[in-house]
């Protein structure tokens, strides 16, 4: 095949798994459980009496569908690609490649369809239930389409760009970090460019068109794009083009500088590496503390040489979201989508950002010692488990401090302002400490439960992913009820069930317990309450709910690690052997 070997074997050993139909109904099973709470929350138990209304819906329903699709498209494409890379450079595999006789072509193009074969599969997996919409109605089969092929090519830039950054850097947190805010800042720049060049001008179009997001929205409503369009043909093309040019420069960029970038300079030849060592007089050595662990996160470039650009790159993203906030200001902006105000936009739109990169440092930190066989020299030693975990805590916290910071700064900022009361910056504040002490235990926690790094760093990451994004669907599906939702609640139930269910597989993955079980369907639900008391202004009960259900799901996540490495790795003593 044109792909390589790599490609082709991974096409003939996926479909051997079990997880591959898994993925596959559970992603369909998914998208008709928010089809019912959509219905649900639109209709209600009334009974439809006009096709205007089923057209309405089926075009709501389009619009959620592919919005929600293209998110997960653009987070789990580039996290999959980096992932699958970086566990080779981690398990020093990659050089074998190397030395193969395997085109660079195809090592790249190899490695980065097989990660998006998942993706790939999925979307496939969704048309089907994407042309059931043309039955209520509202949509076209050409929107069908386009949407799909925007998502593909979206998700085929995406996975570029994280296979690219993970045959340059070293680190797997580099990695997840550097694809994740290259991402983010992509898309501000593009949407800062537009801004300043105007929309209407030649220059904001073409740029334009490398936003994924504003080729979905013209594809949901092509007429608005332009006035006596009738066709959303025109109008998703270019964006579809776009995509798949920076997919094809981003690849190239990757076939060029594969043998420049790998080997790493920092890799060494064993037997010269022995032989210097032997013929080395004794340095001067460095004390180290009591916990050696956190003296390791904390004192050693133990993460890469480059981790200043990643806290570089993330307080340009603040700047951006400062920016973005005065201009809001300034214009008067209303609230976003009509549920939170462009200050708290800014805010939660950072706050998710750190967070994301809070837990990636913490699962990769486990990650990191497993691929490189220095997890079990630990447990050997004389290292207690209780030293293991508040050491990789602490240097998560410590590393990531530029990133948990200035969110809060961001906060102090907004209270000096006016824009926040001193009471909500209390509660805001609280809140954000406690997901952060959250996002890292969960990081480390699905380090120690998947032994797969790829499945480690997929369940941690997409388990945070799909907190954010269930909850920005249910404040979107309960602004759409109004004042009925009350009456319809009992179709969110459906909605939370289905998360908590998933939520349970992932924490309880190896070592299932009554903490865990409560914890994953207390969480959903409580979450669910603290959504309902800031939609209706209510700030103390929000606060609450959060600190009392995420700290407890945080000790249920805690008390086993600390425990014994035993409990932690869910084995006995025999096991070790």
């Amino acid at each position: 095949m044109l792909a390589g070997p790599i490609f082709s074997r991974e096409v003939l050993t996926s479909p051997r798994q079990g997880r591959h139909f898994v993925l596959r109904a559970g992603y369909v099973l998914g998208l008709f459980v928010l089809m019912y709470t959509a219905s649900q929350a639109t209709f209600g138990w009334q009974q439809v009496s006009s096709l205007g209304e089923t057209a309405r819906f089926g075009s709501l329903l389009f619009q959620l569908f592919s919005m929600v699709q293209l998110a997960l498209v653009l987070f789990f494409a580039p996290l999959f690609a980096a992932s699958r890379v970086a566990q080779e450079k981690d398990r020093q595999t990659l050089v074998l490649l190397l030395m193969t006789d395997l085109r660079d072509r195809e090592l790249v193009a190899g490695k980065l369809l097989a990660s998006l074969l998942p993706v790939g599969m999925l979307l496939a997996a969704s048309a089907p239930v994407f042309a059931l919409i043309l039955v209520l109605g509202g949509v076209s089969l050409e929107q069908i389409g386009w949407s799909l092929a925007i998502c593909a090519a979206t998700g085929l830039a995406a996975g570029s760009w994280g296979s690219l950054v993970a045959f340059w850097r070293e680190k797997t947190f580099q990695t997840l970090a550097i694809s994740v805010l290259g991402l983010v800042l992509f898309l501000g720049t593009v949407e800062a460019g537009v801004g300043l060049l105007g929309s209407a001008s030649s220059a904001g179009q073409r740029l334009g068109w490398c936003d994924p997001f504003r080729g979905m929205l013209h594809v949901l409503d092509p007429l608005a794009a332009e006035a006596g369009r009738q066709s959303s043909t025109i109008a998703a093309l270019p964006y579809v083009i776009a995509m798949c040019v920076l997919a094809l420069a981003t690849n190239a960029v990757a076939v060029m500088r594969l043998r420049v970038w790998n080997p790493s300079r920092t890799f060494a030849d064993p037997q010269k590496e022995a032989a210097s060592t032997e013929a080395a007089t004794r340095a001067a050595t460095r004390s180290i503390w009591s916990n050696p662990i956190i003296w390791r996160e904390i004192c050693t470039k133990a993460y890469g040489r480059k981790i200043a650009f990643i806290k570089l790159a993330y307080f340009v993203l603040f700047l951006f979201a400062v920016a973005y906030v005065q201009h809001a200001r300034s214009e008067n902006a209303e609230k976003v989508l009509g549920m939170i105000s462009p200050a708290g936009f800014g805010f939660v739109a950072m706050a998710i950002v750190s967070l994301l990169l809070v837990n990636a440092q913490a699962v990769t930190a486990l990650t990191t010692e497993r691929d490189a066989k220095t997890l079990e020299l630990l447990l050997v030693t004389d290292i207690t488990a209780r030293e293991f975990i508040f050491g990789k805590i602490g240097g998560v916290l410590y590393n990531m401090a530029v990133v948990l910071l200035l969110p809060v700064a961001g906060l102090v900022w907004l209270a000096a302002q006016g824009l926040i009361s001193g009471e909500n910056f209390l509660f805001v504040a609280i809140g954000f400490l406690v997901l952060v002490l959250f996002a890292a235990m969960l990081g480390l926690h699905a380090g120690l439960s998947f032994d797969n790094s790829r499945s480690a760093i997929a369940n941690s990451l997409g388990t945070m992913f799909f907190l954010f994004l269930g909850v920005f669907v249910c404040m979107l599906l309960i602004v759409e009820a109004g004042s009925s939702f009350f009456q319809q609640m009992t179709s969110f139930l459906v909605f939370i069930l289905g998360g908590s269910m998933g939520l349970w597989a992932s924490l309880t993955h190896r070592n299932p317990s009554a903490a865990l079980t409560t914890s994953a369907f207390a969480l959903p639900f409580l979450t669910f309450y603290a959504i309902i008391g800031f939609l209706v202004g209510d700030t103390m009960a929000p606060c609450v709910a959060v600190s009392a259900t995420y700290g407890f799901t945080i000790f249920a996540m805690l008390v086993p690690a600390v425990s014994e490495f035993d409990v932690a790795l869910g084995r006995t003593t025999l096991d070790k052997g």
